[in-house]
C-alpha cells in the first residue's frame, strides 16, 4: 500500500470524484452529456466515447490533487491510457488523485426492501490486475430501499465479507450501502445501518481501515461515530440524485464527511462545450464540491 496515498485519502482536503458509471448506467451518463444513443453502436463504441468523457475530465487542468483527492475508475478505464499512461498511474503520477477501481458486478433482485450485490466472479484476479496498475481500493455498491432489518443486515455483512477479500489482497474497501433518498423509511434504515456498520467494524483488527460510502443522512452529523472510528480512513458521501446544490447543502451540515459525487459532478458538462466552457463548469462544480467537503 502506497503510505503517501493513505495519508492524503486520510487527512487531505478535497473530495472523490466518482468517474465508475458501468454498463446499465453508461448511455444515461453519456445523454446528459450530450451524446445521444445513436451517435454509438454496440458495448465497445459505447465504451470508447465515455472513455474520451471521462479523459477529458480528468486531463482538464482543473482536475487536480489540489481539489481531488481520488477518483473511481469502472473496470475498462483502469485498463486503458490517458495520455500513454495507464489510468491509474495518469492520475497519481502526473495529477496527484487517488485511484480506486469500482469492483461490483451490479445489483440482484431485490429482498427484503433491499439490494445485495450480485457475485463478483474473478475478484482475487482483478485485485491482482488493480494492484499492478497502481490502483490503492475500491469500491462496491449495494441498495437499501426500506428500514427492514433483514436487509440491511444482509447488506451490510456482504459489504464487510467482500470488504474482507479486499483488505487481505492489500487494498482499502469503500463499503457503500446506499439508502435510496426516496426511501420512504430512510431515517428507520440510517439507524439499523450505522448500528450494523458498528458492530462490523468493531470486528475489524487495530491495523485494518475501510472506507464508508454512505448517503446524506436525514440528521445533521448522524454518522459522527463513524467519521470518528478508529478503522475508518474516511467517510463519504454520494449524492444518490439530489442535484448538487442540494447534495452540496447536506454535505456541508455534516462535518469531517466528503462527497464522492457522480452525476453531481458532472451536472452541466456537456460534449458540445468548448475546451474553455467545459473547464469553466467544470471548475466551479470542483470549487462548489470541494467548499462543501471542507464543512
Amino acid at each position: 500500500m502506497n503510505d503517501q496515498q493513505f495519508q492524503k485519502v486520510k487527512s487531505g482536503d478535497g473530495f472523490i470524484a466518482a468517474l465508475d458509471q458501468s454498463g446499465g448506467s453508461t448511455p444515461k451518463a453519456l445523454k446528459l452529456y450530450g451524446i445521444e444513443e445513436d451517435a454509438y453502436s454496440g458495448d465497445a463504441e459505447m465504451f470508447d466515447v465515455v472513455h474520451q468523457m471521462r479523459t477529458r475530465i480528468i486531463t482538464s487542468p482543473e482536475f487536480t490533487g489540489d481539489r481531488v483527492l481520488g477518483a473511481i475508475l469502472f473496470e475498462d478505464t483502469m485498463d486503458r491510457q490517458i495520455e500513454g499512461r495507464g489510468s491509474a498511474e495518469y492520475l497519481w503520477d502526473v495529477k496527484g488523485v487517488v485511484p480506486f477501481l469500482k469492483v461490483d458486478k451490479g445489483l440482484a433482485d431485490e429482498a427484503d426492501g433491499a439490494q445485495v450485490m450480485k457475485p463478483i466472479p474473478g475478484l482475487d484476479e482483478l485485485l491482482g490486475r488493480a494492484t499492478k496498475a497502481g490502483v490503492f481500493g475500491t469500491k462496491m455498491r449495494s441498495v437499501i430501499k426500506l428500514g427492514n432489518a433483514v436487509g440491511v443486515d444482509t447488506v451490510v455483512s456482504q459489504q464487510f465479507e467482500v470488504g474482507r477479500q479486499i483488505l487481505a489482497a492489500g487494498l482499502v474497501p469503500i463499503i457503500e450501502p446506499e439508502i435510496d433518498i426516496h426511501s420512504p423509511e430512510k431515517a428507520e434504515a440510517e439507524a439499523l445501518l450505522k448500528a450494523d456498520i458498528l458492530a462490523e467494524l468493531n470486528r475489524l483488527p487495530d491495523d485494518q481501515h475501510v472506507m464508508l460510502k454512505l448517503t446524506l443522512p436525514e440528521t445533521d452529523g448522524f454518522y459522527q461515530e463513524l467519521v470518528d472510528h478508529t478503522r475508518v480512513l474516511r467517510v463519504v458521501a454520494l449524492s444518490g440524485g439530489y442535484s448538487r446544490e442540494d447534495a452540496n447543502a447536506r454535505l456541508a451540515r455534516n462535518p469531517g464527511v466528503i462527497a464522492s459525487f457522480s452525476r453531481a459532478l458532472t451536472e452541466g458538462l456537456s460534449a458540445q462545450q468548448s475546451d474553455d466552457e467545459f473547464n469553466a463548469m467544470l471548475g466551479g462544480a470542483i470549487q462548489s464540491i470541494f467548499e462543501a467537503s471542507k464543512g
